[in-house]
């Protein structure tokens, strides 16, 4: 197998963007990242996308934006695994790349809700859940993660404002991003006035939906001559899936998904977890991200809010997380968001992360989660 390389990469500002269609999104982050690469060609298009054919009424992705940039006649396809399709669609082409069958794929990822009125998104979102069990009982998203919360808080004792820190970091990096949904920082007493909407979750517990699209070219890592950037290598890579309804669980407080992707991806990067560097998590809610680092060996159980009020996930800090905003404040465009946070670890890597530059960092990591952790994909990054 060989090492796989990025070379460019694309982004639009999350955002509501009533002036853009669906492809238009796409299109410019994918010529963003062609441009990026100085690459006009690919021999495949994979386009993570949750809900095009519901909320836009448009399937068949994969040839309508190999289309729209130029590329017609190119193998292409839509990889959907509801919120984990960017990482989704980002692992199909690497092991394109990486199998020797292809030696240029364009990754893009891209998500367009504001066409649809919100009930319905709400709607489309519980699609990723259980039909008959939880989405076909009323229960929302966030409800789903409500109920962990509760039942987190209760098993550990930590209190609501013991999650805080978690929102305040995510806010503070996303003021110096300007691709992010929300620029300005908040406080704990912000945090602790927000309105309440499934208790113990309130509005800066969750994360905010948009449009956005990101963009991504593969290449073998050994074809990469006189690059004017650090190379970025794809040194782990894999997935995992569990049960779509939390109520069949064992452990309904334990990532089981989470803890399996990044163990495989740690073996295959011959890393632990305390050589990550910093680490793109899945915060869709405050306690998705308390999850996500304890199953990938960050934290022990139960002890994820411990790591975010000793300040181990702000900048300089042991891990830091969210250093692009996160989905809290740079946005959840939920069939994009994965690519959001692989095209910010290679900025940071780059050590092109402007306004949030981690210093002396080597490898990074991003998770994206499907669901409420049904379906989870890891990667890891370096220049070493």
């Amino acid at each position: 197998m060989r090492e796989v390389a990025v070379i460019g990469i694309g982004q639009t500002k999350v955002d509501e963007h009533w002036d853009k269609s669906l492809k238009e999104l796409a299109g410019e982050a994918i010529i963003d990242a062609m441009r990026d690469a100085g690459r006009d060609y690919a021999d495949a298009v994979y386009v993570g996308n949750m809900m095009s054919g519901s909320a836009n009424h448009q399937q068949h992705l994969g040839a309508f934006l190999a289309d729209w940039v130029g590329l017609r006649y190119t193998e292409a396809m839509k990889i959907e695994a509801a919120c984990g399709s960017a990482a989704s669609a980002f692992r199909q082409g690497l092991m394109a790349v990486s199998s020797g069958e292809m030696d240029c794929v364009i990754v893009s990822a891209v998500e367009k809700m504001t066409d649809s009125p919100l009930h319905e998104i709400t709607s489309e979102l519980a699609t990723a859940a259980d039909a008959d069990y939880e989405a076909g009982m009323g229960v929302s998203f966030v409800a789903l993660n409500a109920f962990i919360m509760n039942r987190y808080m209760h098993e550990y004792g930590w209190k609501k404002e013991d999650f805080a820190p978690f929102s305040i970091n995510a806010h503070a990096n996303g003021a110096k991003n300007p691709k992010a949904r929300f620029q300005s920082s908040i406080s704990a007493e912000a945090y602790a006035r927000a309105g309440m909407i499934c208790p113990p979750i309130n509005l800066l517990d969750a994360s905010p939906v948009g449009d956005g699209a990101a963009a991504a070219v593969l290449v073998p890592a050994d074809s990469v001559q006189l690059s004017r950037r650090p190379v970025v290598r794809v040194i782990g890579s894999a997935a995992a899936t569990d049960t779509i309804g939390i109520h069949h669980r064992r452990k309904p407080l334990w990532l089981s998904a989470a803890e399996q992707s990044s163990k495989k991806a740690y073996k295959q990067a011959g890393l632990i977890p305390t050589d990550i560097d910093f680490f793109e998590s899945h915060d869709a809610f405050s306690i998705m991200a308390a999850l996500s680092l304890e199953a990938c060996g960050f934290a022990e159980p139960g002890q994820g809010p411990r790591l975010a009020n000793e300040g181990a996930i702000f900048p300089g800090g042991k891990i830091p997380v969210a250093t692009r905003g996160g989905l809290k404040a740079r946005g959840h465009p939920v069939g994009a968001t994965g690519l959001y946070q692989i095209t910010e670890v290679v900025q940071q890597l780059w050590g092109e992360a402007e306004g949030n530059q981690l210093e002396g960092v080597r490898i990074g990591m991003a998770q994206n989660i499907g669901g409420s952790g049904s379906n989870i994909v890891t990667h890891i990054f370096s220049t070493r």
